[in-house]
């Protein structure tokens, strides 16, 4: 595996570039009180919508905020709320899945319509609802987003587990007397769960675009928190004022493509029908 992944990145120059943009955000948000030049939420009206320059490198916004510095610093909020939504996500749909179609029967049918009833609703006019009736805040936002992204991993693992569980290794569990619980925890999932890491690291990008759309939408964080999509909601009002929305809307397409270069490149690693090439 470690060979395989030295190659990929050898020979897959958009996966290199993709943890390369991944590993800047990611460093950027751990240290940017290092790294920030001012205060990100700090308000000086005497500078106020002013256009990039030595002092302020991405300008400043209409209360006189450094943006900047609330790029660096809304990447903890965007990338923590992506991260957090996919693992926890990807954990529940995983096991939801994969108990579903180890059991097979009326428990799997109960249990995959239970999921469809969310995937019928479009993800982002369900995650709207959930969080209005919630009250709009971080968590709050992240647990609209988990709602509606859980079932997408269920009925993946769901898929791979029933080809899977007839594999002779797994009757061979069987037949040395392991119980079903421990075959699932033991033979089915860990020879299941590949799918599911390539599709949640693409799935990241995905996160993050959707929370920072909810935040644009002022269901996100509270002002005058540094969010990425709430800063581009900021430069609606100010069009001609192309630095106000242009940067972070920059960072959110950045770590999107960034996060879907490496799924990509998972994929070639973890697909049994690529993973011959490396």
């Amino acid at each position: 595996m470690k060979h395989s992944l030295k190659r990929l990145f050898c020979s897959n120059a958009l996966f290199t570039i993709g943890v390369v943009i991944c590993l800047f955000w990611i460093l950027a948000a751990v240290f940017a009180p290092l790294i920030a030049p001012y205060d990100p939420v700090a308000q000086d009206l005497s500078v106020r919508l002013k256009p990039p320059s030595a002092e302020h490198w991405f300008g400043t916004d209409s209360f006189g905020q450094d943006i900047f510095s609330r790029v660096i610093f809304g990447g903890r909020y965007s990338l923590f709320a992506g991260l957090l939504t996919v693992v926890i996500a990807g954990a529940l749909g995983t096991l939801y899945g994969a108990i579903a179609g180890y059991v097979g029967g009326w428990v799997d049918n109960v249990m995959m319509r239970l999921s469809e009833m969310i995937m019928s609703f479009p993800s982002l006019i369900l995650a709207m609802i959930i969080n209005t009736v919630m009250g709009s805040n971080l968590f709050n936002t992240m647990f609209a987003l988990v709602i509606v992204a859980w079932p997408n991993y269920a009925r993946l693992m769901r898929s791979v587990v029933l080809s899977v569980k007839e594999n002779e290794y797994v009757s061979a569990a069987r037949a040395l007397g392991a119980g079903g619980l421990r075959v699932l925890l033991r033979e089915v999932i860990p020879n299941s769960v590949s799918s599911v890491l390539i599709m949640a690291t693409t799935d990241i990008g995905n996160q993050i675009l959707m929370f920072s759309t909810l935040s644009f939408l002022g269901l996100g964080s509270a002002p005058p928190t540094p969010e990425w999509g709430m800063m581009v909601s900021d430069g609606v009002d100010n069009f001609n004022k192309f630095w106000i929305a242009g940067f972070p809307g920059l960072a959110i397409f950045t770590m999107a493509v960034g996060a879907n270069f490496i799924g990509d490149g998972m994929r070639d690693l973890l697909d049994p029908k690529l993973r011959k090439q490396f």
